[in-house]
Protein backbone atom coordinates (compact mmCIF):
# COMPACT_ATOMS: atom_id res chain seq x y z
CA UNK A 1 0.00 0.00 0.00
CA UNK A 2 1.26 3.25 -1.02
CA UNK A 3 1.20 5.93 1.56
CA UNK A 4 -0.05 9.43 0.68
CA UNK A 5 2.29 12.11 1.29
CA UNK A 6 1.08 15.28 2.96
CA UNK A 7 2.99 18.27 1.96
CA UNK A 8 4.67 19.98 4.79
CA UNK A 9 4.62 23.78 4.65
CA UNK A 10 7.36 25.37 6.54
CA UNK A 11 6.04 27.75 9.26
CA UNK A 12 7.38 30.98 10.42
CA UNK A 13 9.18 31.02 13.68
CA UNK A 14 6.60 33.51 15.02
CA UNK A 15 3.55 31.66 13.91
CA UNK A 16 2.84 30.39 17.34
CA UNK A 17 2.60 33.93 18.79
CA UNK A 18 -0.95 35.39 18.94
CA UNK A 19 -1.53 38.45 16.78
CA UNK A 20 -2.52 41.43 18.85
CA UNK A 21 -3.56 43.63 16.04
CA UNK A 22 -7.08 44.81 16.18
CA UNK A 23 -9.12 43.78 13.30
CA UNK A 24 -9.48 46.35 10.66
CA UNK A 25 -12.71 48.29 10.58
CA UNK A 26 -14.30 49.66 7.60
CA UNK A 27 -14.38 53.36 6.80
CA UNK A 28 -18.05 53.95 7.60
CA UNK A 29 -17.74 52.59 11.07
CA UNK A 30 -14.79 54.77 11.78
CA UNK A 31 -16.51 57.84 10.44
CA UNK A 32 -19.61 57.28 12.60
CA UNK A 33 -17.53 56.81 15.72
CA UNK A 34 -15.56 59.94 14.99
CA UNK A 35 -18.78 61.93 14.70
CA UNK A 36 -20.10 60.64 17.97
CA UNK A 37 -16.86 61.43 19.70
CA UNK A 38 -16.92 64.95 18.32
CA UNK A 39 -20.45 65.55 19.53
CA UNK A 40 -19.56 64.35 22.97
CA UNK A 41 -16.55 66.61 23.11
CA UNK A 42 -18.63 69.58 21.93
CA UNK A 43 -21.21 68.93 24.60
CA UNK A 44 -18.53 68.71 27.25
CA UNK A 45 -17.00 71.98 26.04
CA UNK A 46 -20.34 73.82 26.22
CA UNK A 47 -21.09 72.37 29.66
CA UNK A 48 -17.65 73.39 30.89
CA UNK A 49 -18.09 76.95 29.61
CA UNK A 50 -21.50 77.19 31.26
CA UNK A 51 -20.06 75.86 34.50
CA UNK A 52 -17.29 78.44 34.41
CA UNK A 53 -19.79 81.23 33.79
CA UNK A 54 -22.04 80.02 36.54
CA UNK A 55 -19.11 79.73 38.92
CA UNK A 56 -18.45 83.45 38.48
CA UNK A 57 -21.94 84.32 39.66
CA UNK A 58 -22.91 84.15 43.34
CA UNK A 59 -25.09 81.28 44.28
CA UNK A 60 -28.31 82.33 45.92
CA UNK A 61 -30.22 79.84 47.94
CA UNK A 62 -33.96 80.35 48.07
CA UNK A 63 -35.81 79.17 51.14
CA UNK A 64 -39.43 78.63 50.94
CA UNK A 65 -41.42 79.94 53.92
CA UNK A 66 -43.87 77.56 55.37
CA UNK A 67 -47.37 78.21 54.26
CA UNK A 68 -49.54 79.81 56.99
CA UNK A 69 -52.62 77.92 57.80
CA UNK A 70 -55.88 79.75 58.30
CA UNK A 71 -55.87 79.06 62.07
CA UNK A 72 -52.34 80.35 62.54
CA UNK A 73 -53.09 83.51 60.57
CA UNK A 74 -56.17 84.14 62.68
CA UNK A 75 -54.20 83.69 65.89
CA UNK A 76 -51.52 86.11 64.71
CA UNK A 77 -54.15 88.72 63.79
CA UNK A 78 -55.86 88.35 67.15
CA UNK A 79 -52.52 88.70 68.97
CA UNK A 80 -51.72 91.87 67.03
CA UNK A 81 -55.16 93.32 67.83
CA UNK A 82 -54.72 92.50 71.52
CA UNK A 83 -51.30 94.15 71.60
CA UNK A 84 -52.62 97.28 69.89
CA UNK A 85 -55.58 97.45 72.27
CA UNK A 86 -53.28 97.08 75.31
CA UNK A 87 -51.09 99.91 74.03
CA UNK A 88 -54.15 102.12 73.48
CA UNK A 89 -55.42 101.36 77.00
CA UNK A 90 -52.03 102.17 78.49
CA UNK A 91 -51.87 105.48 76.64
CA UNK A 92 -55.40 106.38 77.73
CA UNK A 93 -54.61 105.56 81.36
CA UNK A 94 -51.45 107.68 81.20
CA UNK A 95 -53.47 110.61 79.86
CA UNK A 96 -56.04 110.20 82.62
CA UNK A 97 -53.34 110.07 85.30
CA UNK A 98 -51.70 113.23 83.91
CA UNK A 99 -55.04 115.03 83.80
CA UNK A 100 -55.82 113.99 87.38
CA UNK A 101 -52.42 115.19 88.60
CA UNK A 102 -52.85 118.51 86.80
CA UNK A 103 -56.33 118.96 88.25
CA UNK A 104 -55.07 118.21 91.76
CA UNK A 105 -52.24 120.69 91.37
CA UNK A 106 -54.60 123.37 90.08
CA UNK A 107 -57.03 122.72 92.92
CA UNK A 108 -54.23 123.10 95.44
CA UNK A 109 -53.13 126.37 93.84
CA UNK A 110 -56.73 127.65 93.78
CA UNK A 111 -57.15 126.79 97.45
CA UNK A 112 -53.94 128.61 98.38
CA UNK A 113 -55.01 131.61 96.32
CA UNK A 114 -58.44 131.62 97.98
CA UNK A 115 -56.81 131.54 101.41
CA UNK A 116 -54.55 134.46 100.50
CA UNK A 117 -57.48 136.47 99.22
CA UNK A 118 -59.49 135.71 102.36
CA UNK A 119 -56.56 136.76 104.57
CA UNK A 120 -56.04 139.95 102.55
CA UNK A 121 -59.73 140.74 102.76
CA UNK A 122 -59.73 140.19 106.52
CA UNK A 123 -56.66 142.41 106.96
CA UNK A 124 -58.26 145.12 104.84
CA UNK A 125 -61.43 144.92 106.90
CA UNK A 126 -59.47 145.07 110.16
CA UNK A 127 -57.50 148.05 108.85
CA UNK A 128 -60.73 149.78 107.84
CA UNK A 129 -62.21 149.26 111.28
CA UNK A 130 -59.04 150.47 112.96
CA UNK A 131 -58.95 153.54 110.74
CA UNK A 132 -62.59 154.28 111.50
CA UNK A 133 -61.96 153.96 115.22
CA UNK A 134 -58.87 156.15 114.98
CA UNK A 135 -60.75 158.75 112.96
CA UNK A 136 -63.52 158.79 115.54
CA UNK A 137 -60.94 159.25 118.30
CA UNK A 138 -59.31 162.11 116.41
CA UNK A 139 -62.63 163.81 115.82
CA UNK A 140 -63.39 163.59 119.51
CA UNK A 141 -59.96 165.01 120.40
CA UNK A 142 -60.33 167.83 117.91
CA UNK A 143 -63.73 168.69 119.31
CA UNK A 144 -62.29 168.90 122.82
CA UNK A 145 -59.37 171.04 121.62
CA UNK A 146 -61.65 173.41 119.75
CA UNK A 147 -63.90 173.74 122.78
CA UNK A 148 -60.94 174.49 125.06
CA UNK A 149 -59.65 177.17 122.70
CA UNK A 150 -63.12 178.67 122.25
CA UNK A 151 -63.52 178.98 126.03
CA UNK A 152 -60.68 181.51 126.07
CA UNK A 153 -63.09 184.08 124.62
CA UNK A 154 -62.33 183.83 120.92
CA UNK A 155 -63.10 181.50 118.06
CA UNK A 156 -61.01 178.37 117.55
CA UNK A 157 -59.34 179.80 114.44
CA UNK A 158 -58.62 183.37 115.58
CA UNK A 159 -57.17 183.80 119.04
CA UNK A 160 -55.18 186.97 119.67
CA UNK A 161 -53.18 185.58 122.56
CA UNK A 162 -52.11 182.07 123.61
CA UNK A 163 -54.36 180.55 126.22
CA UNK A 164 -53.13 178.94 129.39
CA UNK A 165 -51.58 175.53 128.70
CA UNK A 166 -51.30 176.33 125.00
CA UNK A 167 -48.15 174.23 124.45
CA UNK A 168 -49.97 171.13 125.74
CA UNK A 169 -52.85 171.93 123.40
CA UNK A 170 -50.50 172.11 120.40
CA UNK A 171 -48.83 168.81 121.30
CA UNK A 172 -52.17 167.09 121.88
CA UNK A 173 -53.40 168.23 118.49
CA UNK A 174 -50.24 167.04 116.79
CA UNK A 175 -50.38 163.61 118.42
CA UNK A 176 -54.00 163.25 117.35
CA UNK A 177 -52.83 163.41 113.71
CA UNK A 178 -50.24 160.62 113.95
CA UNK A 179 -50.96 158.10 111.19
CA UNK A 180 -52.48 160.64 108.79
CA UNK A 181 -51.19 160.69 105.22
CA UNK A 182 -48.54 163.02 103.84
CA UNK A 183 -49.71 164.96 100.78
CA UNK A 184 -47.79 167.84 99.25
CA UNK A 185 -49.81 170.99 99.91
CA UNK A 186 -52.11 169.16 102.36
CA UNK A 187 -53.69 171.19 105.16
CA UNK A 188 -55.92 168.54 106.76
CA UNK A 189 -58.06 167.29 108.15
CA UNK A 190 -56.66 163.82 107.28
CA UNK A 191 -53.71 164.65 105.00
CA UNK A 192 -50.90 167.13 105.57
CA UNK A 193 -47.56 168.40 104.42
CA UNK A 194 -44.96 169.48 107.01
CA UNK A 195 -45.76 173.20 107.17
CA UNK A 196 -49.53 172.64 106.83
CA UNK A 197 -49.52 170.45 109.95
CA UNK A 198 -47.43 172.94 112.00
CA UNK A 199 -49.65 175.83 110.94
CA UNK A 200 -52.85 173.97 111.92
CA UNK A 201 -51.38 172.91 115.29
CA UNK A 202 -50.51 176.46 116.36
CA UNK A 203 -53.75 177.78 115.00
CA UNK A 204 -55.44 175.73 117.75
CA UNK A 205 -54.03 178.20 120.29
CA UNK A 206 -54.53 181.33 118.21
CA UNK A 207 -51.07 181.64 116.65
CA UNK A 208 -51.26 182.32 112.92
CA UNK A 209 -48.08 181.09 111.30
CA UNK A 210 -47.07 181.57 107.68
CA UNK A 211 -48.08 178.75 105.35
CA UNK A 212 -44.67 177.57 104.11
CA UNK A 213 -41.63 176.19 105.93
CA UNK A 214 -39.28 178.91 104.66
CA UNK A 215 -41.33 181.60 106.42
CA UNK A 216 -42.05 179.51 109.51
CA UNK A 217 -38.29 179.09 110.10
CA UNK A 218 -38.03 182.86 110.79
CA UNK A 219 -41.22 183.25 112.88
CA UNK A 220 -40.81 183.80 116.63
CA UNK A 221 -37.54 183.86 118.56
CA UNK A 222 -34.54 181.83 117.38
CA UNK A 223 -33.22 179.36 119.99
CA UNK A 224 -30.20 177.08 119.98
CA UNK A 225 -30.75 173.38 119.62
CA UNK A 226 -29.14 172.86 123.03
CA UNK A 227 -31.90 174.97 124.65
CA UNK A 228 -34.98 173.78 122.81
CA UNK A 229 -38.20 173.23 124.75
CA UNK A 230 -41.43 171.33 124.11
CA UNK A 231 -43.48 173.22 121.51
CA UNK A 232 -40.51 174.81 119.69
CA UNK A 233 -40.58 174.68 115.91
CA UNK A 234 -37.63 172.80 114.39
CA UNK A 235 -36.48 173.42 110.84
CA UNK A 236 -34.08 171.79 108.40
CA UNK A 237 -32.06 173.94 106.00
CA UNK A 238 -31.14 177.56 106.42
CA UNK A 239 -33.36 180.03 108.27
CA UNK A 240 -35.53 181.71 105.68
CA UNK A 241 -34.97 178.90 103.15
CA UNK A 242 -35.85 175.84 105.23
CA UNK A 243 -37.19 172.85 103.31
CA UNK A 244 -38.79 171.03 106.26
CA UNK A 245 -40.32 171.79 109.68
CA UNK A 246 -41.58 169.85 112.70
CA UNK A 247 -42.39 170.41 116.38
CA UNK A 248 -40.26 169.27 119.34
CA UNK A 249 -42.35 167.14 121.79
CA UNK A 250 -39.67 166.36 124.41
CA UNK A 251 -37.45 163.38 125.22
CA UNK A 252 -35.34 163.95 122.15
CA UNK A 253 -38.29 163.42 119.82
CA UNK A 254 -40.18 165.54 117.33
CA UNK A 255 -43.45 165.13 115.41
CA UNK A 256 -43.81 165.94 111.73
CA UNK A 257 -45.50 165.10 108.46
CA UNK A 258 -42.42 163.34 107.19
CA UNK A 259 -43.00 162.13 103.64
CA UNK A 260 -45.45 160.10 101.53
CA UNK A 261 -44.07 156.77 102.75
CA UNK A 262 -44.20 157.62 106.48
CA UNK A 263 -47.02 160.12 106.79
CA UNK A 264 -47.41 161.87 110.17
CA UNK A 265 -45.01 160.24 112.65
CA UNK A 266 -42.98 160.72 115.82
CA UNK A 267 -39.22 160.41 115.25
CA UNK A 268 -35.96 160.63 117.18
CA UNK A 269 -34.11 163.90 116.67
CA UNK A 270 -30.81 162.01 116.78
CA UNK A 271 -31.74 160.15 113.62
CA UNK A 272 -32.39 163.33 111.66
CA UNK A 273 -30.82 166.33 113.49
CA UNK A 274 -32.48 169.68 112.82
CA UNK A 275 -30.61 172.75 111.59
CA UNK A 276 -32.26 175.29 113.90
CA UNK A 277 -35.30 176.13 116.03
CA UNK A 278 -37.68 179.02 116.78
CA UNK A 279 -40.02 179.59 119.71
CA UNK A 280 -43.46 181.14 119.23
CA UNK A 281 -45.10 180.29 122.60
Amino acid sequence: MRESLIPVVPMSHTAHIRNHRKPRRNASTLAMRAGVAGGVLSTLAVAGAAGSANAAEPVTQTLELPTLTADLATQLAQSADATQQAAANYELQAERDAAAAKAAKQAKADLADAKKKAEAKKKAEDARKAAAAQAASRSSTRTVLSSSVGSSGSSSSTVSAPASGSVATVIAFLKAQVGDAYVMGGTGPNAWDCSGLVQAAFRQVGVDLPRVSQDQSTSGTPVSLSNIQVGDILYWGSAGSAYHVGVYIGNGQYLDAANPSKGVVIQDLSGYPATGAVRVL
